[in-house]
């Protein structure tokens, strides 16, 4: 899911991110051996330096085909520059 939220802020930031926080993280259902997995993310806002993502996992379960969700969380990413300190979001992303 980090992986996920993160592709989703890098493309937000256009550059370097990285992972702050993981927020109410709930873990509905197990996921099955079999099982397609899915992720979702939207952005939830953004801030200076920060991105918040909603990163959903959605899976389709082998034996019959039905969808469910089975995890939610909030994952908070900061853009960072070369050296790793917080840089201002690119101009149009908030």
């Amino acid at each position: 899911m980090d992986v996920a939220g993160g592709i989703h802020a890098y493309a937000l930031s256009s550059g370097r991110i990285a992972t702050v926080a993981v927020d109410g993280m709930s873990f509905h259902l197990p996921v099955q051996i079999g099982d397609l997995i899915s992720c979702h993310c939207v952005t939830q806002r953004t801030g200076t330096t920060s991105i918040a993502v909603k990163v959903e996992t959605w899976v389709k379960r082998r034996a019959d085909g039905s969808e469910e969700k089975v995890t939610e969380g909030l994952f908070t990413y900061v853009a960072i520059d070369a050296k790793g300190r917080p840089r201002p979001l690119s101009v149009g992303e908030s």
